[in-house]
């Protein structure tokens, strides 16, 4: 696949749009913690650890709301599922740039809980929109945009802050975030196709020897693939936020915390870079696998120098992020049901809020008893660990299947049985 599939996959119908539309409202969400940040520490003069309990809410909110969210679209439809959003969204954020330190917080939560679900939704009408055979370069395009989102919004946020206020950056966000709504709920992007389900026989999936009555194949949705995919995302998400501190800890370290801004767009460009590789590739590792190969990228960045050295080793540990995330979304639209695929991209966001809550401290706690470099070494052990039990759980899940297939196939060509 060359990449003049990028142009076959843009000139789909609706797909150009929903690009357009997922990078406009993915912005808020992009930029509220760093505002969020700044507001607590600057305007409400309290500590970094104060305005982390405030992320902290927020974060809990998400991994809280995202399934129940992606639910509610897989019932309602995408406009009935995200107009309470949109409402909650108004009200909180009208009010939150004049809040006391402690009603914030309950505000941040309900603003998490409530977070209109953008990311799932683009995914999943990327999946209703896009052939099975491009939607490898349709995922590594939805990564690359995220990218650029992450690199830009954040920018604008803190210059907003700076320059004029944090109480004017909060109601940009707020604006930002009822108006993505709005836009997503005017573009109604589709999150399911137009055909109809195939009906099963209820023989086809009935239990053995009458021990139970039949389920439809379709309505399974725990399976030791969605389970792997679920940890593989976790995974993933702890690598990248443990890269994240390590990568701020040693630039401070260092005496150079002015590096961090270019240092991670350097980090974020790397991730651009892979992403475009990636989907112009006719083929590529499974995500497991490259949840590996990220958790190996980041190993150079903890033996390297300040500046030179480590920029290039940020740069590289980028270039695995987005086609990991681009493979990982790919896969679970692949073998999710098309009636829960919502919620399983909830529950998807769910494990990388937990990756994000369990490697911040984790790989910060290694930061502050060893040295900034023992950042990037947890994040690379502890999420290339996960991803190689991973590995291990999908090599005995493939024996035993194989090995009841076998004895099945013993058992129809035995004539005395």
């Amino acid at each position: 696949m060359s990449s003049s599939s990028y142009g076959a996959v843009l000139r789909l119908p609706a797909v150009a749009r929903l690009y357009v539309v997922g990078f406009v409202c993915r912005i808020p969400a992009a930029m509220v913690g760093v505002v969020l940040t700044l507001h607590v520490v600057t305007s409400l003069d309290r500590g970094y650890g104060q305005a982390g309990v405030v992320a902290g809410a927020s974060t809990i909110g998400i991994a809280i709301g995202a399934p129940w969210r992606g639910r509610l679209v897989d019932r309602l439809g995408l406009r009935r599922a995200i107009a309470p959003s949109v409402v909650v969204e108004s009200a909180v954020w009208l009010v939150a740039p004049h809040l006391g330190y402690h009603a914030l917080v309950g505000a941040a939560f309900v603003a998490g809980l409530f977070l209109v679900p953008v990311f799932s939704v683009a995914r999943q009408s990327l999946a209703v929109l896009v052939p099975p055979a491009q939607q490898r370069t349709a995922f590594a395009l939805d990564s690359v945009l995220v990218e650029l989102t992450f690199m830009l919004a954040p920018v604008v946020g803190v210059l907003i802050a700076t320059q004029v206020s944090t109480t004017a950056a909060l109601t940009v966000v707020g604006v930002a975030t009822v108006g993505g709504g709005v836009l997503l709920m005017w573009a109604d992007p589709p999150t399911r196709s137009q055909r109809p389900a195939p009906v099963l026989p209820a023989d086809l999936d009935a239990p053995a020897h009458g021990l139970g009555a039949a389920t439809p194949a379709r309505t399974r949705v725990v399976t030791p693939e969605l389970v792997v995919l679920l940890v593989a995302a976790a995974a993933a998400s702890f690598v990248l936020i443990g890269t994240d501190v390590a990568l701020v800890a040693s630039l401070n370290d260092a005496g150079r915390p002015g590096d961090v801004g270019w240092m991670v767009a350097l980090w974020a460009g790397g991730s651009v870079v892979g992403g475009l590789v990636h989907g112009a590739r006719s083929s590529s590792p499974p995500p497991l696998w490259l949840v590996v190969l990220l958790a190996l990228a980041v190993v150079p960045a903890a033996f390297a120098a300040v500046p030179v050295w480590l920029a290039l080793a940020v740069f590289v540990a980028g270039l695995p992020c987005a086609p990991t995330l681009a493979s990982i979304n790919a896969t679970l639209v692949r073998i999710a049901p098309e009636e829960r695929r919502g919620e399983v991209m909830g529950w998807s966001g769910t494990m990388s809020t937990v990756g994000n809550a369990l490697g911040a401290p984790l790989c910060g706690w290694a930061i502050d008893h060893v040295h900034p470099g023992a950042g990037f070494l947890t994040a690379a052990v502890v999420g290339g660990g996960v991803a190689a039990g991973g590995l291990a759980v999908q090599h005995v899940v493939r024996r035993r299947r194989g090995g009841t297939r076998g004895l099945a196939a013993a058992e129809v060509s035995s004539p005395g049985r």
